[in-house]
């Protein structure tokens, strides 16, 4: 082949290759265009703070949980430092912690997990143990019967020592300068209520520990609901 002809073959070749359709070839657009999209990470919405009557309820539910919480925690009374002008032995109940303290004196208290009054049967003052009894019976009163039809068989009291005895094996009666305020420190049969605000005014402690409690609390003991 001579140069004539060599450099002809080379042109023609090149003229057929520029003259091939576009579309057989892949483009930088076409990779652009044809690669996977990258997923949009979720956005949270903002959390609405409910107002009424639901906004009410969203603030029972979150005290609910924090004393859920509080109460799969509870391991037992825990001697704990606790500034107090109150003489050893007063009973102070802190009924938004859901706690009792039995004042020890030089700054320190015995601290008991609780279960307190539920909303519209919640109370606060000072008092005094004035009676105290051991597998006390339990007599619930005209107003609880009202709400609770089927305790009408126990309107002239329940037995002290049933299994079914809310009162648990030991109360504490609450007196103040009109006598018996209704509401005690007592056990409980309803242990998973410990931690929570569950009960029509009365202080309910684990059983072992109201026990405790109870033998270390002479009558006249000064009793503090906050």
């Amino acid at each position: 082949m001579d140069r004539r002809h060599f450099l002809a073959g080379l042109f023609g070749g090149a003229v057929t290759a520029m003259a091939a359709p576009v579309a057989e070839a892949a483009t930088v657009s076409d990779f652009f265009f044809l690669r996977p999209k990258r997923k949009k990470l979720a956005v949270a919405a903002p959390k609405k703070h409910l107002t009424g009557k639901a906004g009410k309820v969203e603030k029972l539910a979150a005290k609910d949980r924090k004393a859920r919480s509080i109460r799969e925690r509870y391991t037992g009374a825990k001697i704990i430092d606790f500034a107090s002008a109150e003489k050893p032995g007063t009973i102070i109940i802190k009924t938004s912690e859901r706690a009792l303290y039995q004042i020890l004196g030089n700054g320190k208290a015995r601290r008991y997990m609780v279960a307190v009054g539920k909303e519209g049967f919640s109370w606060s003052g000072v008092a005094k143990v004035g009676m105290k009894r051991e597998n006390p019976v339990w007599t619930p009163p005209p107003e609880m019967i009202a709400r609770t039809p089927k305790y009408a068989k126990w309107a002239d009291g329940m037995p002290g020592g049933l299994p079914i005895n809310p009162l648990g094996p030991r109360a504490m009666y609450l007196f103040n300068k009109s006598g018996d305020t209704g509401f005690r420190i007592h056990g409980t049969i309803h242990p998973e209520s410990i931690g929570t605000a569950a009960s029509s005014g009365c202080i309910r402690m684990l059983n072992e520990e109201v026990i405790k409690l109870y033998n270390e609390t002479p009558r006249g003991t000064k009793v503090i609901v906050i």
